[in-house]
């Protein structure tokens, strides 16, 4: 290494980072954010509010944007790519649609002195099991609560993660992944996309400008991976970039100024940060359990807390579903990612890898 100065490349380890903590810390951040609406409660600064009610699944998709297409340039296979994706995604949101339509909704019914139909449970489960999110309630259930009809307001977002998945597969099929200038001219186009539809904080998004959001946010953990050999990795850097991310919430579109930054302080610092490796990763169940979990909370009238304290009971009764979500269901079914390399590795050595 020149001069004594490290790069991410050299620095980052995919066996030894605290990347799934930083997911870990993101869901738990968003499980923060939310409790402020589904107990009726605002914040009225609006740097925090446009911070806190974005950043959070921003971070996600840097890291995704670094990892998946790191993914598919270190095996440009199709089939275990969308193997791999399909079942990190899926078994766990079957499993969690399942359990909301048939426990948790029924609990919050039996609450209000109802029942539900379970032709409407059934067909929550298959619309949001198929990512049709907009299949928000179940029988107008969860009612008479501050965000009444809407059971899970977090799935939305995993429309947008399969459509950065199909972008990468798309652009590493033709190749163009290769390509030095592709990235970078991708990322500029979606941030002028991205100020050119920008809304004010808390605004009802229309398609196009998610789109836009988040193609910015994984585009940009994309280029942390494409310029890895060329970015230093330092904790000064790192504090810097935190510095810009909260500035940012100044500006209209904090994307705009934070995009790199953000992607750059999760990224670096997961890669630095070596002595605390997650080896078990139960962020994705945090993220999907969690609003069903609070929507419940809410129905049983503990939105009179403090949204903090609120967050708090919400993120301990959440842990258990999404430790359950990760050794029942996630961690099966990514077993089954390299079925051909399991039965070679079963009939050699067990020597680890």
């Amino acid at each position: 290494m020149a001069g004594g100065i490290v790069k991410l490349g050299q620095a980052f380890d995919s066996r030894h980072n605290a990347l799934n903590l930083w997911r870990l810390i993101l869901a738990t951040g968003v499980i923060f954010w939310h409790s402020f609406p589904l107990t009726g409660n605002t914040i009225d600064f609006q740097p925090a509010v446009r911070l806190l009610s974005e950043v959070w699944v921003d971070g996600f998709f840097t890291v995704s944007g670094f990892l998946i297409t790191a993914s598919w340039m270190r095996r440009p296979h199709l089939g275990e790519y969308w193997r791999a994706r399909f079942l990190r995604i899926f078994p766990g949101l079957w499993v969690c649609v399942a359990v909301t339509a048939f426990v948790i909704a029924p609990i919050a019914a039996a609450v209000k002195h109802s029942s539900l139909p379970l032709s409407a449970e059934f067909a929550y489960v298959v619309n949001n099991g198929l990512l049709n999110v907009f299949y928000a309630g179940i029988n107008g259930t969860p009612k008479d609560i501050p965000w009444p009809g809407v059971w899970n307001g977090s799935l939305w977002t995993l429309v947008f993660e399969l459509l950065c998945y199909i972008a990468v597969c798309v652009l590493g099929l033709l190749g163009l992944l290769k390509r030095q200038w592709v990235l970078p001219t991708l990322f500029v186009a979606s941030a002028v996309w991205s100020a050119y539809v920008s809304y004010p904080t808390m605004a009802q998004q229309t398609i196009p400008q998610m789109l836009a959001r988040f193609a910015v946010v994984f585009l940009a953990g994309a280029l942390i991976h494409q310029y890895r050999d060329a970015i230093p990795a330092r904790w000064s850097l790192v504090a810097l970039c935190g510095v810009i991310v909260v500035a940012s919430g100044f500006a209209q579109n904090y994307r705009l100024i934070a995009a790199l930054p953000l992607a750059y302080a999760i990224i670096v610092s997961g890669a630095l940060v070596r002595r605390f490796p997650l080896r078990n990763d139960i962020s994705y169940g945090m993220y999907i359990y969690a609003f069903p979990v609070q929507q419940l909370l809410a129905t049983l009238g503990l939105v009179s807390l403090h949204p903090t304290v609120f967050f708090l009971v919400a993120a301990l009764c959440t842990i258990p579903l999404a430790a359950a979500s990760w050794f029942v269901v996630e961690k099966r079914a990514m077993a089954l990612k390299h079925p051909k390399r399991q039965q070679v590795a079963a009939g050699t050595s067990s020597h680890p890898k």
